[in-house]
């Protein structure tokens, strides 16, 4: 079960990858566009929206066709999506390019997402999840140090070449390894299935986890989107101290998914929903206090940033895995379909909260400020959700 998970891991960071890599290098993508740096910042949240909108109709075809299959088409979309952002000569095939890797990552993640409920249940099943995410964060804590180096030695066309070789790999081990695990009893659809997913949104449990998750995401997005403005231009951080900083974040994260996935046996998913509650909220409160009664001339920290995601981030560590199991538990027999719409509403709902924040009238930190409380009161929803839940459900 183990190499059955870590394989399922190499598909998730396809799309980690796809955002982190390249972080460093946003200013000389501009440059090399000729494009405003705003419109490659841009890029970040429409990749996960087209992701999360795209796991619609990767549901339908993962239940229909087959984990294997899909997950070798959407290594394909990456492959071609990672080569014309390589080779782009302008903004607009960039643009393309981050549509085509959305798509892409919308069906690897379904079908990881799905192997792991295929095989395992409950705390099992929260724990794999918990592993999938927390090992997810080795990306934001190695990946913008290899863009940057990448960058330097290559130019900053460099990162997607290496994209383009990590799904050769992957594609390869998926052929030669990866089982299918898709049960027989799997119910199929025809088109879009709509009737399922009228039927999955009327259960108000569901709702409630994964708009949890929807909202931990957002507070992530907003602040990765936002961090080169707040730590490099306004923090006068270089390319390396930002990535060291990015990256030391990542590996935080990272230990606290461990402790998390000790604790979901010994204090249960509802007490680390609480804490995840907990955490964000006192990150709101923390950067907020820092903005408004420090004096101007520390503004520019990257302490007064860094410090209050930290604490935030932990609560996404200790959402995800409990809010996840939560609400895919009761759709064995259609887990694709589940997996989609927990995933649409993951990415699309956090990648549009994200947005709209960063459109509002608000300073970087106030915007951050904001999500982390949308993260705070979501997950505290769903924490009194869990509290009426009993046992393991099965198929409804």
């Amino acid at each position: 079960m183990q190499k059955f998970t870590l394989l399922l891991l190499t598909l998730v960071l396809l799309a980690p990858l796809g955002i982190d890599l390249y972080l460093p290098t946003l200013p000389e993508i501009a440059l090399g566009l000729n494009t405003p740096v705003s419109n490659i910042q841009t890029t970040i949240p429409l990749f996960l929206l087209v992701m999360g909108l795209g796991q619609l109709v990767a549901g339908p075809l993962v239940d229909n066709l087959g984990r294997k299959p899909l997950a070798l088409a959407g290594l394909l979309l990456y492959l071609i999506g990672s080569i014309l952002a390589a080779t782009a000569s302008g903004w607009p095939q960039f643009l393309s390019a981050r549509v085509v890797q959305g798509c892409a990552v919308c069906c690897t993640a379904v079908v990881a997402f799905s192997g792991v409920r295929d095989r395992l249940d409950g705390e099992e099943a929260a724990r794999a999840y918990g592993f999938l995410n927390g090992a997810l964060n080795i990306v934001p804590a190695l990946a913008p140090m290899l863009g940057g180096f990448l960058a330097e030695a290559f130019g900053w066309r460099a990162p997607f070449w290496f994209l383009t070789g990590y799904a050769l790999l992957i594609g390869l081990l998926v052929i030669f390894f990866l089982p299918e695990t898709r049960p027989a009893d799997t119910l199929r659809v025809k088109g879009l299935p709509l009737k399922q997913y009228g039927q999955i949104l009327s259960q108000p449990r569901f709702l409630a986890f994964a708009f949890a998750n929807a909202g931990a995401l957002g507070m992530v997005l907003t602040y990765v989107s936002l961090a080169p403005q707040v730590l490099m231009m306004e923090g006068k951080l270089t390319a390396l101290q930002f990535s060291i900083a990015f990256g030391a974040n990542g590996f935080w994260i990272m230990l606290v998914s461990v402790l998390v996935n000790k604790m979901i046996r010994k204090v249960g998913r509802p007490v680390c929903l609480f804490i995840g509650s907990v955490a964000m909220a006192l990150g709101a409160m923390m950067l907020m206090a820092g903005a408004g009664f420090l004096p101007d001339a520390w503004q520019s920290h990257w302490a007064l940033y860094m410090l209050p995601v930290a604490v935030a981030v932990a609560g996404l560590a200790f959402t995800v895995g409990p809010a996840t199991s939560y609400a895919l538990e009761p759709w064995q027999q259609q887990a694709g379909v589940a997996s989609a719409l927990a995933g649409f509403i993951q990415m699309a709902g956090g990648a549009g909260g994200g947005l709209l924040v960063m459109m509002l009238p608000l300073a970087e930190k106030s915007a951050l400020g904001l999500m982390m409380a949308a993260g705070a009161i979501l997950t505290g929803l769903a924490w009194l959700c869990s509290k009426k839940v009993r046992g393991t459900l099965t198929a409804l």
